[in-house]
């Protein structure tokens, strides 16, 4: 049986993993509320121009040509995958990476690559047969995620994608964040950009028209680079987000589970104590019978 000491040092312990864990959950809630808050940000600009961009290259698709917008075949694959530089982040890291192994496995006799944002997703495909050929680390750990970040990663993407004709399709593998609760790995597909022309508006029924200023080539030639940078940045900051939600939980998890421990230690050291004061008692009783 551990010692009445060895129950002090052991509540003691405990006690101090506490203290990190709560402190630790204050600050994840803090960053999570600045991250949430770029998330609702950006959500309707990166959505709008998704839409605006699919709809416009599905009705001019017979008069512009661009090498973010053609389509190939289907034998390789270049996946992004977006996860964490750190853990103590519950299932977050472990979800997006099953996401991305997953899809890897469901591919298998495609050629694949990969390019990996954050040091939890390099240092476990680090260990498998995929080649890592570009890896970014150090950008998530910070939780402030710069668009001048997710435009280095992006431009790297394209030009990948423009100069290896051989690579396929594009896809990037990101936690989207729900709610505190809640975060999904989500897998979509960045190259080559869907030719997707919206019949129209869902309620009234009626088609967009655009005017351009300039000529179609040079627009998009502008927007498209455009909108890899912006679903780059979404990606990584809802990941972000998602990280700091899922701390959050965890730490308050752990948090709890250590007050339990520290209630069963501190019974337990009650009894210790009571049974060494019983033990003294009758040693009391039966030297002074004796005597």
């Amino acid at each position: 049986m551990a010692s009445l000491l060895d129950m002090r040092r052991r509540i003691k312990s405990v006690k101090n993993t506490q203290q990190i864990t709560k402190a630790m959950k204050m600050v994840a809630a803090a960053k999570l509320k600045r991250s949430q808050d770029r998330v609702t940000a950006s959500r309707p600009f990166a959505g709008k121009l998704s839409e605006i961009l699919g709809d416009l290259s599905g009705k001019v698709a017979d008069e512009i040509s661009h090498p973010l917008l053609d389509e190939r075949g289907d034998q390789k694959y270049l996946v992004v995958l977006i996860s964490g530089d750190k853990g103590l982040a519950g299932a977050f890291n472990a979800n997006v990476i099953k996401a991305a192994e997953s899809f890897l496995k469901a591919n298998a006799e495609k050629a694949e690559t990969l390019i990996v944002v954050g040091r939890k997703g390099r240092d476990f495909f680090k260990r498998r047969s995929v080649q890592i050929t570009d890896e970014y680390i150090g950008l998530m750990g910070t939780g402030r995620i710069n668009y001048a970040d997710a435009v280095e990663v992006a431009q790297k993407i394209i030009s990948n994608f423009t100069e290896d004709t051989s690579i396929d399709k594009v896809f990037v593998v990101f936690t989207e964040f729900k709610t505190v609760l809640t975060q999904k790995p989500v897998i979509q597909q960045l190259l080559p950009i869907p030719r997707t022309a919206v019949d129209g508006d869902a309620e009234t029924g009626v088609q967009a028209e655009y005017i351009y200023e300039q000529p179609a080539d040079e627009i998009f030639g502008k927007l498209l680079p455009k909108q890899i940078e912006t679903q780059m940045y979404r990606g990584m900051i809802e990941s972000v987000a998602s990280f700091f939600g899922s701390q959050m939980t965890a730490m308050d998890s752990a948090s709890k589970n250590a007050g339990e421990l520290i209630d069963t230690l501190t019974l337990n050291m009650n009894r210790i104590r009571q049974a060494a004061i019983t033990k003294e008692i009758i040693e009391v009783v039966s030297g002074a019978a004796a005597a």
